[in-house]
């Protein structure tokens, strides 16, 4: 029954976002999903509850949504129920969609699960790295940001809303979050893989700042 409720989430999700902005749409569900079942090989979570808040945490992000978030939870759980899974699995995965981004990371976290860790990590671990550069970029055209501008800092935000309204180039984005999350990471493995990735952001940076300038 398990692995019906799962096949069954990700044809309704891969249908469902068949449009969306290429940082979030289908491949980037199927990564996480993946670095989800990466991850609870070496940890000790329910798989169902993983596996499904994999399949559905960007199933209505609130950044395409007028900062909506509670249509996310929303989608997630009416969805749910009406394939059969029971409301105690629901309710945990509404609950780990709500709280498992880095802007609710910014708030107030008054949830808390083995479950979200593992799901949270797997997310992440697609925000950095080469992905991670790729997806930063993609986003930054989508909404018309400058690559880069020197002429304006970089700004730690302190606030949730701070962070949801910010419209600075996609460089500053690496200081502002990307950089941050090796730091952030909940599980053995999800460190181990977010520190390689890290380095590479690091060295790309680098390049691309030698590149700005004008070097050799």
């Amino acid at each position: 029954m398990q692995n019906s409720f799962i096949e069954q989430t990700a044809s309704f999700v891969k249908e469902r976002l068949k449009n969306a902005e290429s940082g979030h749409d289908w491949w980037h569900i199927q990564r996480v999903w993946n670095n989800t079942k990466l991850l609870l090989e070496t940890e000790d979570a329910d798989r169902m509850v993983c596996e499904l808040t994999a399949l559905l945490h960007d199933i209505a992000d609130s950044k395409f949504h007028h900062g909506d978030e509670q249509i996310g939870p929303r989608i997630a759980g009416e969805f749910l129920l009406s394939i059969g899974v029971d409301a105690t699995t629901v309710v945990h995965v509404q609950q780990i969609i709500l709280n498992m981004s880095f802007k609710a990371s910014l708030g107030e976290v008054s949830f808390h699960s083995k479950e979200l860790e593992i799901v949270q990590d797997a997310d992440r671990l697609d925000a950095i790295g080469a992905i991670g550069i790729a997806r930063a970029f993609n986003y930054g055209g989508f909404k018309n940001r400058e690559i880069y501008n020197p002429e304006i800092p970089v700004e730690q935000h302190l606030t949730k809303e701070a962070y949801k309204n910010t419209q600075a180039p996609t460089i500053n984005h690496f200081y502002e979050k990307l950089l941050l999350l090796r730091d952030k990471m909940n599980t053995p493995t999800g460190r181990e893989i977010a520190a390689e990735r890290h380095r590479f952001m690091e060295s790309f940076l680098q390049q691309f700042y030698g590149e700005w300038n004008g070097e050799r």
